[in-house]
């Protein structure tokens, strides 16, 4: 038998793998710096020295915009007693969510376009000792003449408010039977659970020698794009997010509670923000008059 030996491929000159290096390196000499030169001319202008860097929000001279979620009006806050039933006159049954009022619902401070570049209230709710708050917080209560609450949260308004520091909002005063209104709270978290609770995707072969029961499966294809596109719907944290239930009809309303058709967000015992329905155009808070959206110049 002839065997053939396999020649060895004659490596490259010295002088031609120099050659190579140094075009390698000079592309990605340009590629740096072409990069760094669209990057600073895209880039914002920031203060050269560290004082300007440094210096407080009120003293910048480029003023900062922000956009801001109005609220219908000013509502008042209650905690989650949870589920029941109520018969109507016509004999249905209906499913109702008990939402309690503590004490509280007091007006700590009221902002407007002149002083603070915004309209807003600011109620404070559940009332605690004052040794369960920290010394700001329990001098801001005590500035506006109110006992010492755990929540303190704003109403943003469209228009000036009219309410005065240290008023009482009484929830009878607010809504009557009839009503629509919105309840904002915390959903119930569920902790780090995968695509198939979390979003309802359908579950693989649970026989027939299938591996993938309750899997994700393909997240996209690898060489084109060969990325993960940003929004995928995949495995993570679950619940715990602020939630908005609108157009909830309000059954009965008592001092201590407040009584709504269906269900709202949270367990048992969770902070209930209760507002009058909002309606783009109409009881928006006076949105609509200031486009939808309040701007706040911040000089």
């Amino acid at each position: 038998r002839i065997r053939r030996r396999a020649t060895a491929r004659p490596s490259s000159a010295p002088h031609e793998r120099t050659d190579h290096f140094i075009f390698r390196l000079r592309v990605t000499m340009f590629a740096c710096t072409t990069t760094s030169l669209t990057a600073s001319a895209f880039a914002p202008t920031m203060p050269k020295t560290t004082a300007a860097r440094r210096a407080p929000a009120h003293a910048r001279t480029t003023p900062v915009r922000t956009h801001a979620r109005l609220d219908s009006g000013v509502g008042c806050f209650g905690s989650k007693a949870g589920m029941t039933q109520m018969f109507t006159d016509d004999g249905l049954c209906v499913p109702v969510t008990v939402i309690g009022i503590r004490e509280g619902n007091f007006v700590t401070m009221v902002k407007t376009e002149a002083t603070d570049g915004y309209n807003a209230v600011q109620v404070g709710y559940d009332v605690v000792r004052e040794d369960k708050l920290t010394k700001p917080e329990a001098g801001h209560c005590k500035k506006a003449g109110t006992p010492p609450m755990r929540h303190l949260e704003e109403f943003r308004l469209g228009s000036a408010p009219e309410h005065e520091v240290g008023a009482r909002l009484v929830p009878t005063e607010m809504f009557k039977a009839g009503d629509k209104v919105d309840v904002r709270g915390a959903t119930i978290g569920k902790g780090f659970q995968g695509a198939v609770k979390r979003y309802g995707f359908s579950r693989g072969l649970m026989t027939h020698g299938s591996k993938s029961h309750r899997q994700h499966g393909s997240i996209g294809a690898g060489t084109t794009p060969g990325r993960i596109y940003p929004g995928k719907r995949m495995h993570g944290h679950m619940g715990n997010d602020m939630t908005t239930v609108k157009g909830l009809t309000v059954m009965r309303v008592e001092d201590d509670c407040i009584i709504v058709k269906g269900n709202v967000p949270g367990k048992k015992g969770s902070l209930c923000k209760v507002t009058g329905t909002k309606i783009v155009g109409k009881s928006d808070g006076g949105a609509s008059k200031a486009k939808k959206s309040q701007k706040v110049v911040v000089a």
